[in-house]
């Protein structure tokens, strides 16, 4: 196996895993790592699809215990599950109606690394804002949404269909917007990404099946791995660090990087 090629697939993964649930749009990072490393990983859709794998799978391991016991409450009828869940469903629908109805168009955005740069720069710029003007936090736990506000998240969630702009970014502001507090807005972020990326998953696998390609399946796996452990890690400490200090870093991170590789791709 080539060094470099095994070494490219690593920090891609790695790439996946540290911005998927950050406000800093991931598939904007892969869009961006991939045109600058020049990286040519395995044919077809598979190893982008199984390193968002790894992602939701540490996301499903951190916070195991609240997923079973919202299970276990939807069983028993327990009102509060009943509640959360049924928000998390009302906040995935937005993106299923206009992710099918949009699939091609998103596709060919994502073919354009200049749109994920200015998407970055402006994301941040918005992130300031909403930190700068937001109202006193009324919601303080995930339990606590309602579903209005869970409905106006998941049309929050849809901006992110354009690439660079981070569907954690855009769920988290639109929850700050609605005066949910910064670990709560993360938090949801979090359980609302579940069925979304999986949902992604599924449609992707769908609609691509007869074009993928298992050839390189080590070069996969360790795409995944890397994906997982880096996603694994980030998670929790994003949470804490976002309830003391807010998400100016994020934003300043992302008008940097943007107009990094704006200014790199034009040079190009």
């Amino acid at each position: 196996m080539d060094f470099a090629l095994l070494l490219k697939t690593v920090v891609i993964g790695i790439v996946e895993g540290l911005t998927e649930f950050l406000p800093v749009s991931s598939t904007g990072h892969i869009v961006l790592a991939e045109e600058l490393l020049q990286f040519q990983g395995p044919p077809g859709r598979v190893f982008e699809i199984v390193i968002q794998l790894g992602a939701i799978l540490a996301v499903c391991l951190l916070y195991h215990a609240k997923i079973f016991a919202t299970v276990a409450g939807v069983i028993r009828r327990d009102p509060p599950s009943l509640r959360f869940a049924m928000a998390v469903m009302l906040a995935f629908l937005p993106a299923v109606l206009i992710g099918v109805a949009f699939h091609k168009q998103i596709k060919a955005l994502l073919e354009k690394p200049i749109v994920v740069a200015i998407s970055l720069i402006v994301g941040g710029v918005v992130i300031l804002v909403v930190e700068r003007y937001a109202q006193r936090p009324r919601v303080k736990s995930v339990d606590d949404i309602d579903w209005k506000t869970a409905l106006v998240i998941g049309f929050c969630q849809c901006l992110a269909m354009i690439p660079g702009v981070s569907r954690s970014g855009a769920t988290i502001m639109g929850a700050r917007v609605l005066r949910v507090d910064r670990a709560t807005s993360a938090e949801f972020s979090f359980f609302l990404a579940i069925p979304t990326m999986l949902g992604a998953t599924v449609y992707d696998l769908f609609k691509n099946w007869s074009t993928l390609d298992w050839h390189g399946g080590g070069l996969i796996a360790i795409g995944f791995a890397a994906a997982f452990l880096s996603a694994l890690v980030v998670v929790k400490p994003f949470v804490r660090f976002v309830s003391r200090h807010g998400f100016g870093v994020f934003a300043w991170y992302r008008i940097a990087i943007g107009a990094l590789a704006l200014g790199l791709l034009l040079m190009r």
